[in-house]
């Protein structure tokens, strides 16, 4: 398995105290050393890349806030800052989808696994959201369907937070199917089981607070999998969130390393069905650092087994 990421993405700093800090990534980091992965720089995402997700005058809105970050911190929303680190871990966290989607697409490995921050998840077309700047999965599966030609894409999200913005992009593209579990209510607010887009390729699975592995998986067999098959897509994008896991601050799911293991497996399934194996995975939430640096650890553990 491919592993992309970079030294910028640890350079990236919020306010003391936030919760998207860079020991995450650290942390993350630090539990996959001993993995056998293929280890890549990210490169900078091409301004071409980027816009098929945020139209140009929103990268171009940004670059007054990236240069007063060189005094002091901006902030872009209620949730979301940039610092003097920030503008590069921006570029290169969407880059490393798009450098892992070439890679896959080209037959250098079956997986891989971007291991970034800032997460991408939330932001919107227009604005930065939830700690979110750049949305890295949607800019990478755009990338696939234009620059690779597919035809049908599928990103499947599992962080207890809705992917509004990933949701926003495939809402108006029939060939990307978007399905995700999350708690609700939850912030931000969006992900109800009637979101559906267009030709039903939207599918969402909210889950109460409380909810364990065998409600979760549960969601995953009876709606998740199902219209993944149906779709059967030719590349699967993987928005790995590890914050439903029982020990995180910022939701009350109750799932464990096992649940994500679990999800790895049957995803894997889907994709040697459909796609030749080709998957390839995001970092997005986790907040309690070790539930977060053992449940990405199991996650690839069980892709990567035979």
């Amino acid at each position: 398995m491919l592993l992309f990421t970079h030294p910028s993405m640890l350079r990236h700093e919020p306010p003391p105290g936030h919760a998207e800090h860079p020991g995450r990534l650290q942390a993350v980091l630090d539990a996959l050393e001993d993995m056998a992965l293929d280890r890549r720089e990210a490169p900078r995402a091409a301004l071409e890349a980027i816009t098929r997700v945020h139209p140009a005058r929103y990268v171009q809105a940004l670059e007054p806030a990236f240069a007063e970050t060189q005094d002091a911190r901006v902030r872009l929303d209620p949730d979301t800052y940039i610092s003097s680190g920030s503008r590069e871990a921006v570029y290169r966290a969407a880059g490393a989808l798009v450098a892992a989607i070439d890679a896959v697409m080209a037959g250098e490995d079956d997986m891989a696994f971007c291991a970034v921050r800032p997460p991408g998840h939330h932001a919107e077309p227009m604005s930065p959201m939830g700690f979110c700047i750049f949305n890295n999965v949607a800019i990478g599966a755009m990338h696939a369907l234009e620059a690779h030609g597919l035809a049908r894409v599928a990103v499947i999200d599992f962080d207890v937070h809705h992917g509004n913005g990933t949701q926003t992009i495939a809402e108006a593209e029939p060939r990307l199917f978007f399905a995700s579990t999350h708690q609700a209510p939850l912030y931000p607010g969006t992900g109800a089981a009637a979101e559906t887009g267009i030709a039903g390729n939207v599918v969402n699975a909210p889950l109460s607070a409380g909810a364990g592995g065998v409600e979760w998986r549960q969601a995953m067999e009876t709606r998740v999998l199902p219209a993944l098959d149906a779709f059967a897509p030719e590349l699967i994008l993987v928005s790995a969130g590890f914050d439903a896991h029982k020990a995180d601050p910022l939701a009350q799911m109750e799932l464990d390393e096992a649940d994500f293991a679990w999800a790895a497996k049957r995803l894997r399934e889907v994709s040697a069905r459909h796609c030749q194996g080709k998957l390839v995975s995001t970092l997005e939430g986790g907040y309690d650092l070790a539930a977060l640096a053992g449940s990405a650890k199991a996650y690839l553990g069980a892709l990567q087994r035979d």
